[in-house]
């Protein structure tokens, strides 16, 4: 089995700081950038004011669909955790209408999330799914994905995503 060396050092398995100030500097020049898209068009915010924009207009319920692609998790079980019948989605999805501010809120900061535990994972995106589904101590035995159905459970998997970075055990 061949071990992998760490770029800058050389070291086995050492961390590798390069992702880390890479992302400190795009927040000091302006911060990220987020987007997702519908087939209505493309949701872009860069500051907190601009998703409060967001939330307060709204996302269309088809969002649900878009952000269960990008979890890999069925639509079903995202329902279940914007506690949302299949049939009440169906209907609002095809009269083209909006989500609650609470919900919209939710897509917002599970894609946030999303593209941050790629990031953390460098771009390896079989290597983070499979960590959404992985039951982690860090989380008291539960599943990542098993908490997105609140903004407490999001910013808990954050805060375990911000551990692995920095190469503690998350």
């Amino acid at each position: 089995m061949e071990t992998k060396l760490d770029k800058n050092s050389g070291i086995p398995g050492r961390y590798n700081p390069t992702k880390s100030i890479q992302r400190a500097k795009a927040v000091k020049a302006g911060g990220p950038e987020w987007n997702i898209e519908a087939t209505d068009g493309k949701y872009v915010w860069a500051t907190p004011m601009d998703r409060v924009r967001l939330i307060r207009k709204g996302l269309p319920y088809e969002m649900i669909e878009v952000i269960s692609k990008r979890a890999n998790l069925p639509v079903k079980n995202l329902l279940q955790l914007f506690d949302i019948p299949q049939t009440t989605y169906n209907k609002k999805k095809k009269d083209k209408d909006l989500l609650s501010g609470r919900d919209s809120e939710m897509i917002l900061v599970l894609t946030e999330l999303l593209d941050f535990g790629v990031e953390v994972f460098n771009d390896e995106e079989e290597k983070f799914q499979r960590w959404l589904k992985k039951p982690t101590l860090a989380l008291g035995g539960a599943t990542p994905e098993s908490l997105f159905d609140s903004l407490t459970g999001i910013q808990e998997v954050r805060n375990s995503l911000n551990r692995l970075e920095y190469g503690n055990l998350a």
